[in-house]
């Protein structure tokens, strides 16, 4: 965190320097404002919302209310809730040494306002950074009263002090998020009488501890994540919080197969070559590079987004963006292994690679009952990736232009690939085969591929087989050392 704060240190000191109290929804609201006025963005890094989701948190703030963000699991809600104390100021004067963090020109605790009485200008002030100013709890059913809004401290009220004093109270992380932005993620796991405890928090912007009526008039933005399966499922909202929260922002997965392609590339990690090893005997210790080709991008985001709309799978529980990352870091990890056993030191991904992607699915997404085995959600994905395969290929050439390939096979042919094959072992098999060199020199070329490079090629000549297959031009096989093609 940055220490190159504002030197003035008293609240005389800072009165010179003709400081401006802005409450917490205000300032948000001007340095949106500022923001939008110089045309950066609000949500760097976050895509597929600009025309969507970002102008109603836009509205939002500009009307300084309170918000719930509402979507699916995996939609960007926590990580866009982290990002709004971006548009906070990057350092802001409290009252130095007390619990609550309080505005030193008007401060709103019984304990700053006498401290600013009895010391005037001379009252000491502290500087609290933009990343202090925001908190964040995760809701739980064992959430309680007390960790939000605070206790009734014993050890303070046996030192003699009054029940009604401020003092005697151990604050919760609502009050001490004032001055800032206080998120609760997956609201409606918290119980319906603790949330029944934000009423005024949201309304009135004050807090009673144990029956007695601790009048702190907050200044903070609340703002909240939740699931609209919570409503039903898990738990809910309770209907009096929901009306006091002023916008309710709805978010979805990428609208586009496009979309989904760059969300999942910029977040997945498939750069691995900076990675350093130790290196063994006899080795150098790095690791193969890894190209993913555009079109296995296609077909994974396509199966994706084929799985969002399934009848098989539960769609109230949504199919996360993680779900793709995973998968994608997965086909990389697998062709990453293969030029590791191979010693390529570049390695292109190919259709054989999908098949491990299953691992990266289970437990990701949540079949409809009649369907819920571990075997089932596997061919269910595999199915899935299948119909991927045949989409993408359709969209670049027609496979009845290549059945006399398959024709070669009613002999008894066969041709295995596999995960460990290298490159040149793939090619040379292809051989073998009369005109599918020639052919995956075409798909490769359609694919915007170079297919003088072994690696392409391969990957191009494999495609073009599991296109023949989904067709159903060819059948596959378990074979030693990965799959057959054949009849």
């Amino acid at each position: 965190m940055p220490t190159n704060h504002p030197s003035p240190a008293t609240l005389g000191q800072l009165r010179e320097t003709g400081y401006r109290y802005r409450s917490v929804k205000q300032e948000l609201r001007e340095n949106l404002i500022a923001r939008l006025q110089s045309d950066q963005r609000l949500f760097p890094g976050v895509r597929g919302y600009d025309d969507t989701v970002v102008p109603q948190i836009i509205h939002a703030l500009l009307a300084r209310h309170d918000m719930l963000f509402l979507g699916l699991r995996g939609q960007a809600k926590t990580r866009m809730l982290r990002m709004l104390p971006g548009l906070l100021d990057e350092w802001v004067p409290v009252l130095a040494d007390l619990e609550v963090p309080d505005d030193p020109t008007q401060p709103m605790t019984g304990l700053g306002k006498r401290r600013v009485a009895e010391l005037g200008g001379d009252t000491p002030v502290r500087w609290l950074h933009r990343e202090e100013r925001y908190h964040e709890k995760l809701a739980t059913p064992d959430v309680t009263i007390a960790d939000l809004l605070g206790e009734i401290d014993i050890v303070k009220h046996a030192e003699g002090r009054y029940l009604s004093d401020e003092a005697t109270m151990h604050f919760g992380l609502v009050p001490r998020s004032n001055r800032g932005i206080f998120a609760i993620n997956e609201l409606p796991d918290l119980a319906p009488r603790i949330q029944v405890g934000l009423f005024n928090v949201l309304e009135e912007r004050d807090v009673q501890i144990r029956g007695y009526p601790v009048r702190l008039n907050l200044d903070l933005s609340l703002v909240f994540s939740a699931n609209p399966e919570d409503y039903t499922n898990r738990g809910r909202i309770v209907t009096p919080l929901k009306d006091r929260i002023g916008s309710v922002i709805r978010t979805h997965y990428p609208l586009t197969i496009g979309e989904g392609i760059r969300i999942t590339a910029e977040n997945a990690w498939v750069d691995r070559s900076a990675e350093k090893h130790k290196p063994e005997s006899g080795s150098n210790g790095a690791a193969p590079r890894v190209v993913v080709p555009d079109y296995l991008h296609r077909v994974l985001e396509e199966a994706i987004a084929a799985a969002r709309s399934s009848a098989h799978i539960n769609q109230s529980s949504g199919v996360s963006v993680r779900t793709s990352i995973a998968c994608l870091e997965t086909i990389v990890s697998s062709a990453e292994r293969r030029g590791i056993l191979t010693r390529e030191p570049i390695v292109v991904a190919r259709v054989c690679d999908l098949q491990h992607v299953l691992t990266s699915t289970r437990g990701k997404i949540e079949l409809m009952m009649a369907d819920d085995s571990d075997r089932a959600e596997d061919q269910l994905v595999a199915s899935l990736l299948g119909e991927a395969v045949k989409k993408a290929f359709d969209a670049i050439a027609d496979v009845g232009d290549y059945e006399q390939l398959g024709m070669q096979f009613d002999q008894g042919l066969r041709l295995t690939v596999g995960d460990t094959a290298s490159a040149a072992e793939l090619v040379a098999g292809m051989k073998h085969v009369e005109g599918l060199t020639h052919a995956a020199t075409e798909i490769a070329n359609a694919l915007e591929l170079d297919a003088s490079d072994p690696g392409m090629l391969a990957s191009a000549g494999e495609f073009l087989l599991e296109a023949l297959y989904v067709h159903n031009r060819l059948s596959k096989h378990a074979a030693l050392g990965g799959s057959a093609y054949g009849r």
